[in-house]
Protein backbone atom coordinates (compact mmCIF):
# COMPACT_ATOMS: atom_id res chain seq x y z
CA UNK A 1 0.00 0.00 0.00
CA UNK A 2 1.09 3.76 -0.46
CA UNK A 3 -0.41 6.96 -0.74
CA UNK A 4 1.24 10.66 -1.08
CA UNK A 5 -0.31 12.95 0.58
CA UNK A 6 0.79 16.99 0.29
CA UNK A 7 1.15 19.26 2.64
CA UNK A 8 0.85 22.43 1.30
CA UNK A 9 -0.63 26.34 2.05
CA UNK A 10 -1.64 29.35 0.38
CA UNK A 11 1.72 31.45 1.50
CA UNK A 12 5.29 31.11 3.89
CA UNK A 13 5.00 31.35 7.49
CA UNK A 14 2.46 28.58 8.51
CA UNK A 15 4.58 26.60 9.86
CA UNK A 16 4.52 23.80 7.02
CA UNK A 17 7.63 21.96 7.14
CA UNK A 18 6.70 21.92 11.00
CA UNK A 19 4.03 20.48 10.25
CA UNK A 20 5.13 18.00 7.48
CA UNK A 21 7.82 16.48 9.58
CA UNK A 22 5.25 16.30 12.83
CA UNK A 23 2.91 14.70 10.67
CA UNK A 24 5.45 12.54 9.21
CA UNK A 25 6.52 11.32 12.86
CA UNK A 26 2.86 10.69 14.22
CA UNK A 27 1.94 8.71 11.19
CA UNK A 28 5.25 6.76 11.18
CA UNK A 29 3.90 5.02 14.51
CA UNK A 30 1.07 3.11 12.39
CA UNK A 31 2.73 3.28 8.94
CA UNK A 32 6.20 3.28 6.91
CA UNK A 33 6.81 7.04 6.37
CA UNK A 34 9.17 8.78 3.47
CA UNK A 35 9.09 12.45 3.67
CA UNK A 36 10.40 14.67 0.63
CA UNK A 37 11.14 18.52 0.80
CA UNK A 38 9.50 19.33 -2.37
CA UNK A 39 9.88 23.14 -2.11
CA UNK A 40 13.13 22.84 -4.38
CA UNK A 41 13.30 26.88 -4.33
CA UNK A 42 12.94 27.63 -0.67
CA UNK A 43 14.09 24.07 1.01
CA UNK A 44 14.41 24.04 4.73
CA UNK A 45 13.11 20.67 5.80
CA UNK A 46 16.91 19.59 5.94
CA UNK A 47 17.67 22.17 8.77
CA UNK A 48 14.41 20.73 11.01
CA UNK A 49 15.93 17.13 10.42
CA UNK A 50 19.43 17.50 11.10
CA UNK A 51 20.78 16.83 7.73
CA UNK A 52 22.21 20.12 6.87
CA UNK A 53 24.93 18.84 6.10
CA UNK A 54 23.14 16.06 4.01
CA UNK A 55 26.11 15.18 0.79
CA UNK A 56 23.36 13.80 -1.70
CA UNK A 57 19.68 15.52 -1.83
CA UNK A 58 16.99 15.86 -4.27
CA UNK A 59 18.70 18.57 -6.27
CA UNK A 60 21.05 15.75 -7.09
CA UNK A 61 18.49 13.40 -8.12
CA UNK A 62 16.49 16.30 -10.14
CA UNK A 63 19.60 17.00 -12.83
CA UNK A 64 19.36 15.76 -16.07
CA UNK A 65 23.09 14.19 -15.85
CA UNK A 66 22.20 12.62 -12.32
CA UNK A 67 24.63 10.08 -11.31
CA UNK A 68 23.36 9.27 -7.96
CA UNK A 69 20.54 6.62 -7.21
CA UNK A 70 17.35 7.95 -5.29
CA UNK A 71 18.72 5.65 -2.71
CA UNK A 72 21.45 8.27 -1.64
CA UNK A 73 19.51 10.84 -0.86
CA UNK A 74 17.08 8.49 1.36
CA UNK A 75 18.32 9.36 5.43
CA UNK A 76 16.74 7.64 8.61
CA UNK A 77 15.94 9.84 10.97
CA UNK A 78 13.45 9.91 13.76
CA UNK A 79 12.05 6.51 12.30
CA UNK A 80 11.05 7.79 9.12
CA UNK A 81 13.06 8.07 5.96
CA UNK A 82 13.97 11.27 4.94
CA UNK A 83 14.47 13.13 1.34
CA UNK A 84 15.82 16.68 2.18
CA UNK A 85 16.51 19.40 -0.77
CA UNK A 86 19.53 21.69 -0.94
CA UNK A 87 19.60 25.28 -0.45
CA UNK A 88 22.27 25.94 -3.71
CA UNK A 89 20.15 28.65 -5.75
CA UNK A 90 22.16 27.13 -8.70
CA UNK A 91 21.37 23.91 -8.38
CA UNK A 92 17.64 25.29 -8.37
CA UNK A 93 18.03 26.72 -11.47
CA UNK A 94 19.80 23.60 -12.49
CA UNK A 95 17.72 21.18 -12.00
CA UNK A 96 14.89 19.55 -13.78
CA UNK A 97 11.27 19.65 -11.48
CA UNK A 98 9.21 17.19 -14.21
CA UNK A 99 11.90 14.21 -13.09
CA UNK A 100 10.11 14.44 -9.33
CA UNK A 101 7.68 12.12 -11.08
CA UNK A 102 10.50 9.33 -11.75
CA UNK A 103 11.93 10.50 -8.29
CA UNK A 104 8.77 9.76 -6.44
CA UNK A 105 7.70 6.61 -8.51
CA UNK A 106 11.07 4.67 -7.28
CA UNK A 107 10.34 6.26 -3.60
CA UNK A 108 6.43 4.60 -3.68
CA UNK A 109 7.55 1.22 -4.26
CA UNK A 110 8.95 1.19 -0.53
CA UNK A 111 6.85 3.22 1.76
CA UNK A 112 3.52 3.13 2.82
CA UNK A 113 2.93 7.22 3.32
CA UNK A 114 5.16 9.86 1.02
CA UNK A 115 4.64 13.23 2.29
CA UNK A 116 5.37 15.79 0.15
CA UNK A 117 6.32 19.60 1.83
CA UNK A 118 5.53 21.75 -0.75
CA UNK A 119 6.15 25.06 -2.06
CA UNK A 120 3.98 28.16 -0.44
CA UNK A 121 3.32 29.28 -3.56
CA UNK A 122 1.60 28.53 -7.00
CA UNK A 123 3.99 30.37 -9.65
CA UNK A 124 6.07 27.72 -11.20
CA UNK A 125 5.62 24.07 -12.41
CA UNK A 126 8.05 23.12 -9.75
CA UNK A 127 5.82 24.64 -7.09
CA UNK A 128 2.74 22.68 -8.11
CA UNK A 129 3.73 19.47 -9.08
CA UNK A 130 3.82 18.38 -5.65
CA UNK A 131 0.09 19.12 -5.27
CA UNK A 132 -0.33 17.41 -8.84
CA UNK A 133 1.53 14.42 -8.12
CA UNK A 134 -0.58 13.83 -4.49
CA UNK A 135 -3.24 11.50 -4.11
CA UNK A 136 -4.59 14.15 -1.51
CA UNK A 137 -3.57 17.81 0.30
CA UNK A 138 -3.20 18.90 3.76
CA UNK A 139 -3.75 22.40 3.27
CA UNK A 140 -2.20 24.13 6.52
CA UNK A 141 -3.49 27.63 7.51
CA UNK A 142 -3.34 30.05 9.92
CA UNK A 143 -7.16 30.96 11.73
CA UNK A 144 -7.63 34.36 9.26
CA UNK A 145 -10.18 34.81 6.77
CA UNK A 146 -7.15 36.08 4.54
CA UNK A 147 -5.69 32.72 5.52
CA UNK A 148 -8.85 30.75 4.20
CA UNK A 149 -8.60 32.35 0.82
CA UNK A 150 -4.75 31.51 0.14
CA UNK A 151 -5.66 28.26 1.20
CA UNK A 152 -8.94 27.81 -1.21
CA UNK A 153 -6.35 28.81 -4.24
CA UNK A 154 -4.50 25.36 -2.94
CA UNK A 155 -7.49 23.36 -3.01
CA UNK A 156 -8.98 25.03 -6.25
CA UNK A 157 -5.33 23.80 -8.03
CA UNK A 158 -5.63 20.03 -6.23
CA UNK A 159 -8.89 20.19 -7.61
CA UNK A 160 -8.69 20.47 -11.16
CA UNK A 161 -5.91 18.25 -11.50
CA UNK A 162 -8.12 15.16 -9.26
CA UNK A 163 -6.19 15.47 -6.26
CA UNK A 164 -8.39 15.30 -3.26
CA UNK A 165 -8.81 17.16 0.24
CA UNK A 166 -6.99 15.33 3.49
CA UNK A 167 -8.21 17.98 5.17
CA UNK A 168 -7.44 21.60 7.11
CA UNK A 169 -4.68 22.14 9.49
CA UNK A 170 -4.75 25.31 11.60
CA UNK A 171 -1.37 25.40 12.83
CA UNK A 172 0.36 28.56 15.03
CA UNK A 173 -3.02 29.45 16.74
CA UNK A 174 -2.97 32.19 19.04
CA UNK A 175 -6.32 31.99 20.25
CA UNK A 176 -8.63 29.26 20.10
CA UNK A 177 -11.38 31.59 19.25
CA UNK A 178 -10.16 32.34 16.36
CA UNK A 179 -10.64 29.07 14.81
CA UNK A 180 -14.44 28.77 16.37
CA UNK A 181 -15.08 32.18 14.24
CA UNK A 182 -14.18 30.56 11.24
CA UNK A 183 -15.31 26.95 11.66
CA UNK A 184 -18.11 27.30 9.46
CA UNK A 185 -16.76 28.86 6.51
CA UNK A 186 -14.26 26.05 6.49
CA UNK A 187 -16.43 23.20 7.07
CA UNK A 188 -18.96 24.66 4.15
CA UNK A 189 -15.64 25.44 1.63
CA UNK A 190 -12.98 22.91 2.27
CA UNK A 191 -12.60 19.24 1.53
CA UNK A 192 -11.99 17.01 4.48
CA UNK A 193 -12.41 17.74 8.27
CA UNK A 194 -10.20 20.14 10.62
CA UNK A 195 -7.78 17.87 11.09
CA UNK A 196 -6.66 19.87 14.36
CA UNK A 197 -5.89 23.02 15.81
CA UNK A 198 -2.19 23.66 17.03
CA UNK A 199 -1.34 25.96 19.45
CA UNK A 200 1.56 28.53 18.84
CA UNK A 201 4.46 27.21 20.15
CA UNK A 202 8.14 27.79 21.35
CA UNK A 203 9.15 25.01 21.08
CA UNK A 204 8.48 24.78 17.21
CA UNK A 205 11.28 27.60 17.28
CA UNK A 206 13.17 25.88 19.36
CA UNK A 207 13.18 22.22 17.43
CA UNK A 208 14.20 24.10 14.23
CA UNK A 209 17.32 25.61 15.89
CA UNK A 210 17.92 22.28 17.47
CA UNK A 211 18.02 20.36 14.38
CA UNK A 212 15.49 18.49 15.62
CA UNK A 213 11.23 17.80 14.33
CA UNK A 214 9.07 18.89 17.29
CA UNK A 215 7.53 15.57 17.78
CA UNK A 216 11.48 14.71 18.87
CA UNK A 217 12.28 17.72 20.76
CA UNK A 218 8.77 18.32 22.63
CA UNK A 219 6.70 15.41 22.60
CA UNK A 220 4.69 16.21 25.51
CA UNK A 221 3.94 19.71 24.51
CA UNK A 222 0.72 20.65 23.61
CA UNK A 223 1.44 21.27 20.14
CA UNK A 224 2.76 17.91 19.91
CA UNK A 225 -0.09 16.52 21.28
CA UNK A 226 -2.51 18.29 18.13
CA UNK A 227 -0.15 17.42 15.31
CA UNK A 228 -0.58 13.72 16.80
CA UNK A 229 -4.30 14.67 16.63
CA UNK A 230 -4.09 15.84 12.98
CA UNK A 231 -2.45 12.45 11.93
CA UNK A 232 -4.83 10.13 13.59
CA UNK A 233 -7.56 11.79 11.46
CA UNK A 234 -5.70 10.66 8.38
CA UNK A 235 -6.34 7.53 7.48
CA UNK A 236 -3.96 6.19 4.84
CA UNK A 237 -5.60 4.78 1.73
CA UNK A 238 -4.48 0.83 0.60
CA UNK A 239 -3.43 0.85 -3.32
CA UNK A 240 -0.74 -1.21 -4.72
CA UNK A 241 2.68 0.55 -5.15
CA UNK A 242 3.34 -0.47 -8.63
CA UNK A 243 0.12 1.21 -9.38
CA UNK A 244 0.99 4.26 -7.84
CA UNK A 245 3.96 4.33 -9.02
CA UNK A 246 3.00 3.79 -13.15
CA UNK A 247 0.87 6.63 -12.18
CA UNK A 248 3.11 9.12 -10.91
CA UNK A 249 5.79 8.09 -13.94
CA UNK A 250 3.14 9.23 -16.40
CA UNK A 251 1.66 11.99 -14.44
CA UNK A 252 0.72 15.20 -16.66
CA UNK A 253 3.09 17.84 -15.97
CA UNK A 254 1.46 21.08 -15.53
CA UNK A 255 1.47 23.81 -17.38
CA UNK A 256 2.79 27.75 -16.30
CA UNK A 257 0.21 28.10 -13.60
Amino acid sequence: MVEAVAVASGKGGTGKTTATLALGMALAERYDVTVVDADTGMANLLFHAGLADAPVTLHDLLLDDADVAVDDAVYHRFGMDVVPCGTSLDAFREADPTRLRDVVAELARDTDVLLLDSPAALGSVSAVLPVVLADRVVVVLQPTVPALSDGLKVQEYARSYGTDGAGVLFNKVHDGDSVERIADRTERYFDGPVLASVPDADAAREARDAGEPLLAYAPASAAAEAFREAAAGIEIRDEPAEDVAARFRSAVVPEQP
